[in-house]
């Protein structure tokens, strides 16, 4: 039997590479970037289900909808250009991860 159509290509760059006591590693577009929890606390909590559960936004935005949290890839390139601040909303109990350009 012979296909007239080739397949679509389900596998993407994109995918957590590991998870330690320390962080995880994600794997973006062929470069990998360590995900702290002393940086990222509401990983820290999560399950091993919710951290691999991310999609992009954009080409430079990752997505976490079950932790409502979302990392440009710049602030894993070049932390020190980024305050991190870990906000709990009241409202609906939401955890919810900002990263502020450091203005200074």
């Amino acid at each position: 039997m012979k296909s007239f159509h080739n397949g679509k290509n389900i596998l993407t760059n994109n995918a957590i590479t590991a998870i330690t006591h320390l962080g995880f590693y994600l794997l973006v577009e062929s470069k990998e970037y360590f995900i702290p929890f002393t940086d990222y606390p509401v990983f820290k909590q999560a399950s091993v289900d919710e951290i691999y559960d991310f999609k992009m936004l954009s080409p430079r935005q990752i997505y976490w909808k079950k932790l409502d949290c979302d990392i440009e890839l710049e602030a894993l390139e070049y932390p020190e250009k980024f305050v991190l601040t870990f906000n709990i909303s009241n409202h609906n109990k939401k955890k919810r991860l900002t990263v502020k350009t450091d203005v200074s």
